[in-house]
């Protein structure tokens, strides 16, 4: 008699914790289509003509600089957060403002090579609002020393 109570009463233990994961389950499956209808399906994308440059040979303390011109080829405006330059000799300026789809605009990059001399590699890290929300740019130069007197 005991046997029987005690295998009924795990049996309805059983069951509800059944009837609990499943419902764990449908609840979890719900928000996980919740979640993927508020990925927007327009995003703005970067088209860059050109996503590195080469200054070649320069002399120490030249400031260069160089235009990275780029379009929205996305479905939605173009948000440049922040860019930064991997050093404080490699400044970037970039659009404040949103960018349509379908327009054009320019990253200008300028590098100072003082107290750089040798062989110099870049970059310039723009965070947006495109998917991946990370694009490099990279500079490089051949920075020839000052001759010391």
């Amino acid at each position: 008699m005991k046997h029987s109570i005690i295998t009924c009463i795990t049996l309805v233990f059983a069951l509800t914790s059944c009837q609990d994961a499943s419902s764990k389950i449908k609840n979890q499956v719900t928000e996980d289509l919740n979640v993927q209808a508020a990925i927007p399906t327009s995003l703005p994308a970067f088209s860059f003509a050109m996503e590195s440059h080469d200054f070649g040979q320069i002399n120490e303390g030249e400031v260069v600089s160089v235009d990275f011109a780029f379009t929205n080829d996305g479905e939605a405006p173009l948000i440049i957060s922040n860019a930064s330059g991997s050093c404080g000799c490699t400044v970037p300026q970039w659009p404040r403002t949103p960018i349509a789809p379908g327009e054009s605009g320019v990253i200008s990059v300028s590098f100072n090579s003082e107290s750089k001399p040798g062989n110099q590699n870049k970059t310039v890290t723009l965070t947006s609002n495109t998917m991946p929300n990370v694009k490099v740019l990279k500079i490089s130069a051949q920075v020839t020393p000052k001759i010391k007197q």
